[in-house]
């Protein structure tokens, strides 16, 4: 299973769960979403894949990748502004433009979907071109939350489901209200899978109660399904 890297600590968990309750072994390829979509273009063996973005999904959808009908709709996030424990406070988008923030960590927004909803919302709030020059770029939102974890940067912009991981990062605030983009994790079987049945039933695992439960405990948002 290839799977968006914040999802690494529900899912790891999940798997646990779905081996307890008497599945199979779930093997797991974190990343980058448009790393993993580009792997499975390239023709990388997966059988299911999670992405944090609907892009991406789409990309390989319109590639014929995807087995047809299996395309699901399977959880929803938000993003979240950290602080590096030497920064000062910041309690909206505008407070990201003060002098004490000199340098903020997302992911790469041409291509990252935590990046891609991290600029879509700072264009939303007015304040894009203003913070332009303190962007760090970084390969995905687990390398963003690594930077200001370290004092590499001040601030980074990250999924609220990666406040479970953190351990020296300030919450500074959630972003919601109308400037909040939709943030929306896919998830499909792949047409080559060679595991279908087994891919199937993780998936309804996933979207199950069990699985809605792991996923709450980790910030996400289940999207329903059946149960």
């Amino acid at each position: 299973m290839s799977a968006a890297i914040s999802l690494t600590d529900a899912l790891e968990e999940a798997g646990r769960a779905y081996r307890a309750a008497g599945g199979g072994e779930v093997r797991f390829n974190f990343g980058g979403s448009n790393v993993l979509a580009r792997q499975i273009l390239n023709g990388a063996p997966v059988d299911l894949f999670v992405s944090a973005d609907e892009a991406q999904m789409k990309l390989i959808e319109a590639a014929g990748a995807i087995a047809p009908d299996t395309r699901v709709d399977l959880l929803g996030n938000k993003l979240a502004v950290v602080l590096s424990s030497s920064a000062p406070a910041v309690k909206d988008a505008d407070g990201l433009a003060q002098p004490g923030i000199r340098r903020m960590a997302l992911g790469d927004p041409d291509a990252v979907p935590a990046g891609v909803y991290a600029k879509q919302y700072l264009q939303s709030a007015g304040v894009w071109d203003r913070l332009l020059a303190r962007i760090v770029p970084v390969a995905n939102v687990r390398a963003a939350l690594t930077a200001v974890e370290t004092g590499n940067v001040e601030a980074a912009i990250v999924y609220e489901s990666d406040l479970a991981a953190a351990r020296r990062a300030r919450l500074a605030f959630v972003v919601s209200g109308p400037t909040a983009p939709r943030i929306v994790y896919p998830g499909a079987i792949l047409a080559r899978s060679k595991n279908r049945r087994e891919a199937e039933r993780f998936l309804a695992f996933l979207r199950g109660n069990e699985g809605s439960a792991i996923f709450k405990r980790f910030r996400f948002e289940p999207i329903a399904g059946p149960h």
